[in-house]
C-alpha cells in the first residue's frame, strides 16, 4: 500500500515538473547563457584550486606538479608579508563596514528632514552618482587632488606650507582608502535607509505631533526602530565582507612606499602569484581568504534571519 502511494506521488510530482518546463520554457531558455557563464568562469576555473596543494610548475601542468598537500597553508603563517597583509585587510574592511553603515543611516534621517523636494532629489542624485564611477576614474581624480602638483599641495603652498605626499605616505594610505570609498558609496546605503523610512507607518508621527513630540523625538523613537531590521540586515551581511577590503581601489592607488599599511590579502595573492610567479602560494592564500569568507557569510544569513527574518534562501 505505501508502495503504491510513492508511485502517486511520483506520478504527480512528474508531471507537475512537466507541466512547469512547457508552461516556463521560455523563462529556462532566457536563463540558460547566464548558467552557461557561471559554469564556465565560476565553475570551471575551480578545478585549478588543486594548485594550493601543489608545488605547481606551469611546465609541469596541474597533473605533473608535485603534491605538497597543506604546505603552502602553513606558510602562510611563516611570512611576516602575510600576517601584514591580513591585519590590513581586517583594519581597512572593518573600518569601511562600521563607517558605511553610520554615514549612510546619519544622511538618510538629515535628507528626510528636507521639505522641499526639489532640493531633496537633487541631494539624493548627487550624493548617489559616485557610486556609478569605476575605481579606476576615482584613482585618477585623487591622484589630481592629492598628487605632489595637486590641488590639495597647491593650496598648501599658497599658505607657505610644504607638499604632502598623501598617496606616498604610509600613515596617511588607510585613512584615504577608507574615506574614498566611504564618498563613492556612501549614497547607495542612504537610498537603502530611505526606502526604509518611507515605509514607516506616517500614522505614528500624527500621533507622536499630537502627544507635542518634536522632529528629534520622532526620530529617535519612530524613525530609528522602524528602520532598524533594515539596519540589522546590512549589519549582518557585511560581515561577509570582512575580507573583502577593495581589491580594485587599493591596486589603483596604493606603491611599495604603501605596502606596510596598503597591502590586503587580495594585491598580496596578485603579486605573489602573477608578479613573483609562486603560483601554488598564490592559490593557498586566495583559497584561505575564500573559506573565511564563506563561513562569515553563512554566518551573517543566518544572523539576519534570526535577528530581522530576513533570508535568501
Amino acid at each position: 500500500m505505501k508502495n503504491e502511494k510513492r508511485s502517486d506521488v511520483v506520478q504527480v510530482s512528474h508531471r507537475s515538473f512537466k507541466q512547469e518546463i512547457h508552461h516556463s520554457w521560455p523563462l529556462y531558455v532566457l536563463l540558460l547563457p547566464s548558467i552557461i557563464l557561471a559554469i564556465i568562469f565560476c565553475y570551471i576555473p575551480m578545478f585549478g584550486l588543486v594548485m594550493a596543494f601543489q608545488n605547481y610548475k606551469p611546465w609541469l601542468g596541474v597533473f605533473g606538479s608535485e603534491f605538497v598537500g597543506m604546505e603552502n597553508f602553513l606558510q602562510i603563517f611563516a611570512f611576516e608579508e602575510s600576517y601584514q597583509a591580513i591585519i590590513n585587510t581586517l583594519i581597512i574592511a572593518i573600518s569601511k563596514i562600521i563607517l558605511g553603515l553610520i554615514v549612510p543611516i546619519i544622511m538618510a534621517l538629515l535628507l528626510n528632514e528636507v521639505r522641499h523636494m526639489g532640493l531633496k532629489k537633487s541631494i539624493q542624485t548627487l550624493v548617489y552618482l559616485p557610486h556609478f564611477l569605476s575605481w579606476v576614474t576615482v584613482a585618477g581624480m585623487l591622484r589630481d587632488i592629492l598628487g605632489l602638483d595637486g590641488i590639495v599641495n597647491s593650496f598648501l603652498q599658497l599658505l607657505g606650507m610644504e607638499p604632502i605626499f598623501f598617496l606616498g605616505e604610509a600613515g596617511m594610505f588607510r585613512q584615504i582608502v577608507v574615506i574614498s570609498d566611504l564618498w563613492k558609496g556612501f549614497g547607495f546605503g542612504m537610498i537603502v535607509y530611505l526606502a526604509a523610512i518611507t515605509n514607516i507607518d506616517q500614522s505614528q508621527y500624527e500621533a507622536a505631533e499630537i502627544d507635542g513630540a518634536n522632529r528629534w523625538q520622532q526620530t529617535l523613537y519612530i524613525t530609528l526602530p522602524g528602520i532598524m531590521p533594515m539596519v540589522i540586515v546590512m549589519a549582518t551581511l557585511s560581515l561577509g565582507n570582512v575580507l573583502n577590503a577593495g581589491f580594485d581601489q587599493i591596486f589603483n592607488l596604493y606603491s611599495p612606499l604603501t605596502y606596510s599599511t596598503g597591502d590586503i590579502i587580495d594585491t598580496y595573492v596578485y603579486r605573489q602569484s602573477l608578479i613573483n610567479g609562486q603560483y601554488s602560494f598564490g592559490t593557498a592564500v586566495g583559497l584561505f581568504k575564500s573559506g573565511i569568507g564563506l563561513l562569515l557569510t553563512v554566518t551573517s544569513y543566518k544572523i539576519a534571519y534570526k535577528f530581522a527574518g530576513y533570508r535568501i534562501f
